[in-house]
Order: C-alpha cells, then sequence, then structure tokens
C-alpha cells in the first residue's frame, strides 16, 4: 500500500520516515511487503491504513493543490475520521498516528477476549436485517454496526450469532454474504473495554477547531468544539458508523464533488448507490 506515492515524493517518504519513529517498528516495510498476516491484525492494519491515507492526502496536494485548498468538509470511514481530523487539523500526525496504534490496540485486546466478527450483508431492506438480528437465538450483542447505502450494511456480534445470521439472510434473499476480514464485533458494545482505554489518552491529546468542517460518521453532524470531538471519538469505538446518512448530509449543504483519499475505491461504490449524479474522484 502506498509504494508508488512513497517513490514519487520525497515528502511522501520523509512521512513514511516518522511514522516509523512513532509507532517504534519499520511500519512502512509492513505497507509495502506485508506479510498478509501482519496486515490482517487490527494492531498493525490500523496504523498501516492511517499512514497510507495521509500519503495518498500529501500526494493528491502535491498534483491537485488547488483541490485541497478548497476542500469544503471533510470525513471518514471509522478509522478514516483520524485522517479526516489530521487533515482538518484538529490533532497533529505524531498524535493521530500514536492514538490510532492504541485504538488498534485496543480494539484486537478486545476482538481477542470474546470471539466475534462482522458480516456484510448486501440486497436486503434495513428493515429485514434489524429484524433478523432480532430473530438470531443467540445471547449477546447482534446489530447493524455500518449503515453504509442502501441495502448495504454490516452487522456485528459474537461469532456463532454472526454464523446464524448468515443462515437467516440467505433464506431471506441476500444478494451477497461476505464475513469481514476483521478482528471483532467493531462498532459494539462489544468494543466497551477499548473504550475505557481510548478515553484516558483522547482526553490528555491536544485538538483544535476543525480548519475544514469536519462531520462525524456517529452522528452524521458537523463538530467543531475540540472537546466535543474528543467525546464524539471515544463513542465511535462502539457505535455504529452513520455514513449514508453523513454523506446524504453533505449532499444536503450542496457538495456535489468527492475525493476519496486512502488505500482503495470502496467508498466511491457506496456513494454511487446513494446518488448517482454525484462527481467522484
Amino acid at each position: 500500500m502506498g509504494r508508488d506515492a512513497y517513490d514519487a515524493s520525497a515528502k511522501i517518504r520523509e512521512l513514511y520516515a516518522r511514522a516509523n519513529e512513532v509507532v517504534g517498528y519499520d511500519l512502512t516495510k509492513i505497507c509495502f511487503e506485508g506479510p498478509s498476516e501482519a496486515l490482517d491484525t487490527t494492531e498493525q492494519s490500523q496504523p498501516a491504513i492511517f499512514l497510507t491515507s495521509l500519503a495518498a492526502l500529501e500526494a493528491l496536494r502535491e498534483i491537485e493543490p488547488d483541490v485541497v485548498e478548497q476542500c469544503v468538509a471533510t470525513t471518514g470511514l471509522s478509522l478514516g475520521e483520524y485522517t479526516s481530523l489530521v487533515f482538518a487539523g484538529v490533532m497533529s500526525f505524531d498524535d493521530g498516528l500514536k492514538l490510532v496504534q492504541l485504538r488498534g490496540q485496543a480494539m484486537q485486546e478486545a476482538s481477542d477476549a470474546e470471539p466475534s466478527g462482522m458480516v456484510s450483508v448486501i440486497g436486503l431492506e434495513l428493515d429485514v436485517v434489524r429484524s433478523l438480528c432480532d430473530q438470531v437465538d443467540d445471547p449477546g450483542v447482534l446489530m447493524v454496526a455500518n449503515y453504509l447505502c442502501p441495502k448495504n450494511y454490516v452487522v456485528s456480534g459474537g461469532m456463532t450469532a454472526c454464523e446464524k445470521l448468515v443462515d437467516l439472510a440467505k433464506e431471506a434473499g441476500a444478494i451477497k454474504l461476505a464475513p469481514l476480514a476483521v478482528a471483532g464485533a467493531f462498532h459494539t458494545p462489544l468494543m466497551s473495554p477499548a473504550v475505557e482505554k481510548m478515553r484516558v489518552v483522547i482526553e490528555s491529546t491536544p485538538f483544535h477547531e476543525p480548519k475544514t468542517p469536519y462531520i462525524s460518521g456517529v452522528d452524521a453532524q458537523f463538530h467543531s468544539d475540540p472537546d466535543e470531538i474528543k467525546q464524539i471519538l471515544v463513542r465511535q469505538i462502539s457505535s455504529p458508523v452513520m455514513w449514508e446518512d453523513s454523506m446524504r448530509r453533505l449532499l444536503s449543504d450542496g457538495i456535489d464533488a468527492f475525493y476519496e483519499v486512502g488505500p482503495g475505491r470502496v467508498l466511491r461504490g457506496l456513494m454511487k448507490r446513494i446518488d448517482r449524479k454525484v462527481k467522484l474522484n
């Protein structure tokens, strides 16, 4: 991830070198060479994605500086909110990477404590997915954790409950069902141990008012107060991601061009399902 940007820019190479110093290991090598087993762990995948996303942002800044300067709003899906907040000037790169590193560790530990996972459910209406979650006869948490776009949701919960949900969703006519390659049930109360660990560190990290308007996926609302943003980031770990609502809020404000900055093109696909008229880059 990010090798082309690294090779093309001295400034981006400096960013990777600084990241290695902050995390205390060769994150650059993991991004470029893996192994995949390392990138599959939440502990290392989160810093790797955060770094790659900011490298992509720097590449965009060098290629199309006017686009970055004229940006009128920023947001990110789950981990992507940290990239968004660094871009908006709410926190420094170093502090953002430190928080992301701790976030990955804390979420990995919470996941290891109880077998759990996430399942992508495509092709069913939201009320049907919620009903299926309620029908699963299994103790513990099972809930919609990512509201991505129409008929595209991610359910999180205990591993047995997720497996039962897959069977029910097949019977209900889901077009596609796919367990996600994540460590556990992110964005649910099963992440509560990680919430408490992150709360202390987030509260002690310097935050500033965003220079670019920032919208949170927790509530699909704009936030500018640094203390309020801290509370939002703490809540984010165990709260569902309201991605579709966030995009619709931006669209209602008249934004008609979006740039996806990171190691993939998933968000563009989601936006096409939300509004096909939007210009995507």
